[in-house]
């Protein structure tokens, strides 16, 4: 099994899209899982830069019901249609989306040649809402103009590593290692007791990414995402601009940096930027003041959690 870990980002700018950057996107990539976050316009062009082949995402998660976070979403159905992809679209989202997209698939792909499957998202709750043998994705409740919520991206544990040379050493038969990675332990012909913990070495420590946005700032937020890898959090605003952040229910890039200086996350990546600033670096510093492992996200940037 695969221990990749990758964000990819597709857009990390606000409403409204510029020459420098593109609305909200992103693919998460785990464990040979592809998931995209947010899905607004330009999407498909994007996800082209990243060279991911479009039949490996498996699934879209929607945060909320603006534009910028889902204006691509249709767009990008159809395409799956004309490249006569047959496996299930899984999409994960607002409860009101639904009836909504129904009615454009049936307008604009009434002929879809694979299922689209909707997901209907509690936005209030903070609860698994996918899960398999090798990861979870959390809903993360935000306050925001409309319902809306951020998503945490957990691994499950991986089994411990064989000790090669203790296999070879003691002659150990290789249709016991799934037993051993399993718990057990091994009887040598002469009587030798070899332990569990001596025939193995710890597993890899398990990785979180916590996506947030978009929302006003929430003092309580750092509790739902302790001790996350990398958070991304929106930082529209710098402190020019906090009139305009609690007004429209954004958060500044101090208020990111105080929630991950909070949560005591690895690193926090700035996004979300308002279209007023051509030189993200103000938020930048604001933000490294308050939590200094503080990074700007930019399309095309790949994040190794």
């Amino acid at each position: 099994m695969s221990s990749t870990f990758k964000v990819h980002i597709l857009g990390c700018g606000s409403a409204l899209p510029t020459l420098k950057h593109n609305a909200s996107c992103q693919i998460v990539e785990i464990r040979g899982k592809f998931m995209m976050v947010d899905c607004a316009e330009g999407a498909q062009t994007m996800l082209r830069h990243t060279h991911i082949h479009f039949s490996k995402l498996q699934s879209v998660f929607i945060t909320h019901l603006h534009g910028d976070h889902c204006f691509g979403l249709m767009g990008l159905i159809s395409t799956f249609g004309l490249l006569g992809r047959t496996v299930p679209l899984h999409v994960y989202a607002p409860t009101a989306l639904e009836p909504m997209l129904n009615e454009q698939i049936i307008m604009f792909c009434p002929h879809l040649s694979y299922e689209v499957v909707f997901h209907p998202v509690d936005t209030s709750l903070n609860t698994i809402i996918y899960e398999d043998k090798s990861m979870t994705v959390t809903s993360i409740p935000l306050e925001h103009r409309m319902p809306c919520c951020g998503f945490l991206f957990r691994e499950k544990p991986l089994l411990p590593h064989i000790r090669r040379d203790m296999i070879d050493a003691f002659n150990i038969p290789l249709s016991q290692i799934n037993n051993i990675k399993a718990g057990g332990g091994w009887i040598t012909d002469d009587g030798t007791v070899l332990s569990h913990e001596q025939l193995v070495t710890p597993p890899d420590p398990v990785k979180a990414y916590a996506y947030c946005s978009d929302t006003r700032y929430l003092p309580h937020l750092h509790q739902l995402i302790e001790g996350v890898d990398v958070l991304y959090h929106e930082s529209t605003y710098g402190k020019d601009k906090i009139d305009s952040a609690e007004k429209y229910c954004h958060s500044t890039a101090e208020q990111a940096a105080m929630v991950a200086r909070d949560a005591h996350v690895g690193k926090l990546f700035l996004g979300h930027y308002s279209s007023r600033y051509e030189d993200e670096t103000i938020l930048l510093a604001e933000a490294k003041a308050v939590f200094p492992e503080t990074y700007l996200s930019n399309e095309r940037m790949i994040i190794d959690i």
